[in-house]
């Protein structure tokens, strides 16, 4: 109908559609060179620079293995990752994310390698009382993870790989001693109920219901690993979308601590 709305998603469709009715037109054989696939997206009205990062995406693609056996299973993922081509050069994407990372994550430069950098949660009383505060307007998930870590690569000039990777081991010992806890717990339960003389089925209740207890808190992870992994995919957004360069947030003086738990304050009487 003339002057109805189309959704997005309904608009992703429409142009998948489109471009596989296009492309159902050619004789493509085995395939496109680079040079073909630009000219085919040319024809269909979409600009060479979004083929190109979307072929250098496909070029840099990669899969990550989900972990296998009860271990996975129970405990999820030691390590979340994220990756994205993004635009400009390796020196100033990485310039952005060393200042976004303390700044706007809270953390600190643990390793320097030749070919990626590794943050961790920054120290000290004025850190964890921004955190603290910011608790109830952001929640800083990248601050409370073991470490972070970047690899930009330079794949031609314009445009980087990045690759984002959350260590969130500590996660997964916290929830590991918590189960090891209320088993222990059921267990001790059980064996006092059995001192006092309680009948068997009964002094069994405690350790029994322990063991489902104990996997359900160990089987927690999704939605504390789902805050993370938004987190990263949010810095490759601001990253490609041009929200954080190096030249926007080193071009005016930086706040000191104390304004910046200033403005945590604000916000958390605000909010």
């Amino acid at each position: 109908m003339a002057g109805e709305l189309i959704s997005r998603e309904a608009l992703e469709r429409i142009i998948q559609r489109a471009a596989e009715l296009q492309t159902g037109e050619r004789e493509i054989g085995d395939g496109l060179t680079k040079e073909e696939v630009v000219q085919l997206g040319a024809d269909v009205g979409i600009p060479a620079r979004y083929l190109q990062q979307a072929l250098l995406e496909e070029q840099t693609r990669s899969v990550v293995v989900a972990g296998r056996g009860a271990g996975a299973w129970l405990l999820g993922p030691r390590l979340l990752h994220a990756d994205r081509v993004v635009p400009g050069e390796r020196a100033a994407v990485e310039q952005a994310l060393l200042h976004w990372m303390q700044d706007e994550e809270l953390l600190q430069v643990k390793r320097r390698y030749p070919d990626r950098i590794t943050w961790e949660p920054k120290a000290g009383g004025f850190a964890a009382l921004q955190r603290a505060l910011g608790g109830m307007s952001r929640a800083y998930p990248l601050a409370r993870v073991s470490e972070v870590a970047a690899q930009v690569t330079q794949l031609e000039p314009g445009f980087c790989h990045v690759q984002l990777q959350a260590d969130v081991h500590n996660f997964r010992l916290a929830r590991l001693q918590g189960a090891v806890a209320m088993a222990v717990f059921g267990t001790l339960a059980t064996g006092a109920m059995m001192v006092i003389g309680a009948f068997g089925v009964v002094a069994l209740v405690p350790v029994v219901a322990a063991v489902p207890g104990a996997v359900a808190v160990v089987r927690t992870y999704g939605r504390v690993n789902g805050r993370v992994q938004t987190a990263l995919e949010q810095l490759l957004d601001r990253l490609e979308r041009g929200e954080i360069r190096a030249e926007h947030l080193i071009a005016g003086p930086r706040q000191s601590a104390f304004m910046r738990i200033a403005v945590e304050i604000k916000k958390t009487f605000q909010g």
